[in-house]
């Protein structure tokens, strides 16, 4: 089920029930940037669109978002973050009442350390994706969370990925 050159997880067995420990918990998309090649620039304002299900195209990315045919085999045509992680980030900088969304990640996940699977293939409800490198942290993330967020955030800003196989993605009940 699982193609890698890694061997992680040792066997399918493993990768089955790790994956069923997975939970879509948000989806968002976006059709413009408000980070993203802005440096020294404000941000743009482009609202987020949180989503009951969003549709992943094989090789070009999430219909519907920024980052859709944005180009050819394009390393974050879907961008995932860690609802554990912004919790945790949260209670050290005293931050309550704001929504993971404001990463701009596409998919918030409970249940997995992201980072564990930069360089494999993995899969959620049927769809493959290729994680191709953590998300790194910008300057915007002071802006977005909190004074601090970036140099928190450092080594856990989400999982970037190709998206391998069509399909749709839901959030978990």
């Amino acid at each position: 089920m699982m193609r890698s050159q890694k061997r992680w997880p040792p066997d399918k067995v493993t990768f089955e029930y790790f994956f069923a420990a997975v939970k879509v918990r948000q989806l968002f998309i976006s059709s413009g940037h408000n980070f993203f090649g802005r440096h020294q620039q404000p941000p743009g304002e482009h609202p987020l669109i949180e989503c009951a299900e969003v549709r992943c195209v094989a090789g070009r990315g999430i219909e519907g978002d920024r980052f859709f045919d944005f180009k050819n085999n394009y390393k974050g045509q879907i961008t995932f973050f860690s609802m554990e992680v912004f919790a945790e980030i949260c209670c050290e900088l005293g931050v309550a009442g704001k929504s993971p969304g404001v990463t701009r990640r596409n998919v918030i996940t409970a249940g997995v350390d992201l980072n564990s699977l930069v360089g494999l293939e993995f899969e959620i409800q049927g769809i493959r994706f290729a994680a191709t490198a953590e998300c790194s942290p910008c300057h915007w993330m002071n802006a977005a969370i909190a004074k601090g967020a970036e140099k928190l955030l450092h080594a856990r800003g989400g999982l970037r990925a190709r998206i391998l196989t069509s399909g749709t993605l839901r959030v978990d009940p």
